[in-house]
């Protein structure tokens, strides 16, 4: 089963579970949802009733935890930690693994350095394990890990929520491709009747040659030949006449 698909059924089961919970008693959802290890997306759970009430209550707390999980980073949950509850180790490598979808959807060459700041790993062997075991076997990266120029080269990651903003960017890049697809098709339909003209004039050549071969052929089964007798001196001085065929 592929990540997307995993993530469908676990979606649904907390979308039914949060629809059915109100106030407080969301907090525990929350928690067991940020935490599960195969879930990497948090939109469709935010946009249940039960959880939007949550704003402006004295539990919208965990609607900003859902909002991290969603959109922000191990740096945008330690620059509002005096806020947020403390996350459990779960919730921890859960947001540093979204952390890392974040930095490849910009750039699909992520230095070392970058990362162990943005990740507060001490040295490339621990960002090393981290990458390999906890994004890479998990399935939500595939990559390279080149330790000559200490970078990952990213060559897939799943994608996040979209952020606020990134709607408009999505829909002008799909509008892009949609236009070079079309463009493309064009050109595919003009090379194609250009290759079925051509297809024809070649068929129509092959046809006048054949045709006129065969007129030739019946034309020199109509000939006629007859016999003309021409006259040859011997070494005797005589003559002799030999037969000749002539059309």
């Amino acid at each position: 089963m592929d990540i997307e698909q995993k993530q469908e059924e676990i979606i649904d089961h907390f979308v039914k579970q949060a629809s059915s919970l109100e106030g407080s008693a969301l907090g525990s959802l929350v928690v067991e949802a940020t935490s599960h290890p195969s879930l990497f997306a948090f939109s469709e759970i935010l946009a249940v009733p039960n959880v939007l009430q949550l704003e402006g209550t004295e539990t919208s707390v965990n609607l900003d935890v859902l909002r991290l999980f969603s959109q922000g980073t191990w740096s945008d949950y330690k620059s509002d930690a005096s806020r947020l509850p403390q996350l459990v180790p779960d919730q921890v490598l859960k947001l540093k693994q979204l952390t890392v979808l974040t930095l490849a959807e910009t750039n699909k060459v992520l230095p070392y350095d970058q990362l162990m700041q943005e990740l507060d790993v001490i040295n490339v062997r621990e960002l090393e394990d981290f990458l390999i075991n906890e994004c890479m076997y998990a399935g939500i990266v595939r990559g390279k890990l080149d330790q000559l120029r200490k970078c990952f080269e990213v060559q897939f990651a799943a994608g996040r929520d979209p952020r606020p903003g990134q709607l408009g960017s999505m829909i002008h890049t799909l509008s892009n491709w949609l236009d070079t697809s079309n463009n493309l098709l064009i050109s595919i339909q003009e090379k194609m009747k250009w290759a079925d003209t051509m297809t024809e004039l070649a068929k129509e050549h092959k046809k006048e040659v054949e045709d006129r071969v065969e007129e030739v052929k019946k034309s020199s089964s109509h000939k006629k030949f007859h016999t003309v007798t021409r006259p040859t001196l011997t070494s005797g001085g005589t003559r002799r006449f030999t037969p000749n065929l002539v059309e």
